[in-house]
């Protein structure tokens, strides 16, 4: 007898997206427990173990989502944690919602292209986040591995005409060369048409960086994408998840 595709769990709850081009909407978050990356700036540190979150059946967490689904839910976000570390339990959720007609939107690293594109066919909205390097998310001897399944997911987002926006969080730290560097690849790889958004997305906290430095990062992303937005975390703002 098979045994039931498990998945770990941190969360299901129904909030205001808070980040991107959809902030603002009625969205069920669906965070997957387990990420083993190292941004200074994670907001949901609760959620890096495996062993933070409660483990279910693929069956029962369909039914903890359909519980927690309200009305007029504009999309459900796959979130983290890191969803790409239970990949395949990530595909049979999406395909459930696909069936039930709701939208499905990945919110990821992007660190591997392959687990990506296992999932890519059920995912309808893609968020792309390039990690520059002052967050800390891998040794620098393993930066440009991610950068390039970074760049990899965009196009393969882009080829399969998946609504695709870019976000890359900057804090005081970053570096303008290093980000003026990212902004040429990425608009080497695709056309200002193939996305729905570029967003700068300023660390919060201690890290802050300031309006002035915000200024010369979309100056560097203007010439390229003139629909460049600077957008804080919403949720930050009203205090909600």
């Amino acid at each position: 007898m098979q045994t039931e595709l498990k998945v770990s769990l941190s969360e299901i709850f129904t909030s205001v997206e808070g980040e991107g081009i959809y902030f603002g909407t009625k969205t069920l978050f669906v965070r997957l427990a387990g990420c083993h990356l190292k941004c200074f700036w994670c907001d949901t540190p609760y959620a890096l173990s495996m062993q933070d979150g409660r483990e279910y059946d693929i069956s029962d967490a369909i039914r903890l989502i359909d519980k927690n689904l309200v009305q007029n839910t504009f999309k459900v976000n796959f979130t983290g944690g890191e969803p790409l570390l239970q990949h395949k339990a990530v595909y049979e959720m999406a395909k459930y919602l696909r069936s039930r007609g709701l939208r499905t939107y990945l919110e990821s690293s992007c660190f591997s292209v392959e687990r990506f594109k296992e999932i890519l066919p059920l995912i309808d909205i893609c968020k792309i986040e390039f990690k520059l390097s002052d967050s800390e998310v891998v040794d620098q001897e393993h930066y440009g591995e991610l950068l390039q399944n970074e760049l990899k997911c965009l196009e393969e987002a882009v080829k399969s005409k998946k609504t695709t926006y870019i976000k890359v969080v900057v804090s005081k730290l970053s570096n303008e060369k290093e980000f003026e560097e990212l902004t040429k690849m990425i608009f080497e790889m695709i056309g200002a048409d193939d996305i729905k958004g570029f967003i700068i997305q300023p660390s919060y906290g201690s890290s802050e960086p300031t309006m002035e430095h915000l200024f010369r990062f979309y100056d560097i992303v203007y010439p390229y994408y003139e629909q460049v937005r600077i957008v804080p975390q919403l949720h930050k703002v009203m205090g909600i998840p």
